[in-house]
């Protein structure tokens, strides 16, 4: 015949709600500005890339439409942090008619915005990618592969500082319970 043993802990309900409310904290706010600070590092190293290859004879500027954006279907569908680093006006296609999607059928024309810091720059993926008479020259793909390490210190470092935070103020909601 086997012995049960038993046992019961009192508190640990308060303790679930404090490391809930961390991971929280960490993963929601900590984690999305450490995110963030991370893909400025890389934002800035494109932007670089940009003045270098950009024609300096144009009004138009990619270095100025250069932008950060907030991944919110990556986290609505997985719940992972992500941002996008990318190009103001990158998606214009002149040529192409899109259809709608939904109950309203037809066409709509894709337009640029020249209202964009930089202007209507929506050639600069043929800069970045090139074209059948045109040479690639990225700028985009080698500042992401060179500032990767320092993204991710960068990552790393405001991380932690996100999490002492988090802890602290943790310990200091116990203390005044």
């Amino acid at each position: 015949m086997a012995d049960t043993v038993e046992f019961k802990l009192d508190g640990l309900g308060s303790l679930i709600s404090k490391l809930e409310s961390v991971s929280y904290d960490l993963k929601r706010k900590g984690g999305r500005s450490a995110l963030r600070k991370a893909a400025a590092v890389i934002s800035a190293k494109v932007k670089e890339g940009a003045k270098r290859v950009d024609d300096s004879g144009t009004v138009e500027d990619i270095s100025k439409n250069i932008t950060i954006r907030w991944s919110s279907k990556l986290f609505r569908s997985t719940g992972n942090l992500g941002f996008r680093v990318g190009v103001l006006g990158g998606a214009k296609e002149y040529n192409n008619i899109h259809t709608r999607k939904g109950g309203r059928r037809g066409t709509y024309a894709v337009g640029g915005d020249a209202g964009n810091p930089g202007g209507d720059t929506f050639y600069w993926r043929f800069v970045e990618f090139g074209t059948s008479k045109v040479a690639a020259r990225p700028f985009m793909r080698p500042a992401l592969a060179d500032s990767i390490s320092e993204a991710t210190a960068v990552f790393i470092s405001e991380y932690e500082k996100a999490i002492d935070r988090a802890i602290k103020r943790a310990t200091k909601a116990a203390g005044s319970n």
